[in-house]
């Protein structure tokens, strides 16, 4: 049976880890750096892929729709750039979510009023009423993704998470 590193348990992806360095033996590869890597990628990805079948589903959303609205939410309205970066999008993929919540009327398009190319969004009162019923389920779900873990040890995740974010941020402006 082959071992796969795309697997769910966590024995059968420590034997897939252990497979790679050792069919990569004898080169100077940094197997710490791998793992940890891609073990970040698997977990954003099983979570994100948790949450767009399960609770995102339910008011056909996606990840990147859903993380519009919340940004909206919590800081209210904002220009199409700082939306973008913010949800680590590119403005060309934001444009296309916008059309959809737009259509949606979850959200509105606010021209500037000094420079016609700068455009704003906020949320629609459907839109405010959407977020407000979806995040306390989106939470749960959240509550699920990591309740493997103690409460110190989530801290300490989220500690090490974003010393991770910051680093690369920082390796990239470099």
């Amino acid at each position: 049976m082959s071992r796969r590193i795309g697997s769910a348990s966590p024995a059968v992806v420590l034997q897939a880890e252990k497979d790679i360095k050792a069919r990569l033996k004898g080169q100077h590869f940094d197997f710490n750096a791998m793992s940890a890597v891609s073990n970040v990628y698997r977990a954003g990805t099983a979570v994100r892929n948790h949450m767009e079948r399960t609770v995102l589903a339910e008011y056909d959303l996606s990840w990147v729709a859903f993380t519009v609205l919340w940004i909206l939410w919590i800081w209210d309205t904002q220009e199409t750039g700082h939306v973008a970066e913010e949800a680590g999008v590119t403005k060309g993929t934001l444009t296309g979510v916008i059309k959809t919540l737009q259509t949606r009327k979850l959200i509105r398009r606010l021209p500037h009023k000094d420079d016609r190319r700068r455009v704003s969004i906020q949320l629609t009162p459907s839109g405010e009423r959407l977020i407000e019923a979806l995040f306390p389920k989106f939470n749960q779900h959240e509550r699920v993704a990591v309740s493997t873990l103690t409460p110190a040890e989530q801290r300490e995740l989220a500690r090490l998470l974003r010393k991770v974010t910051h680093g690369i941020t920082e390796s990239a402006t470099d």
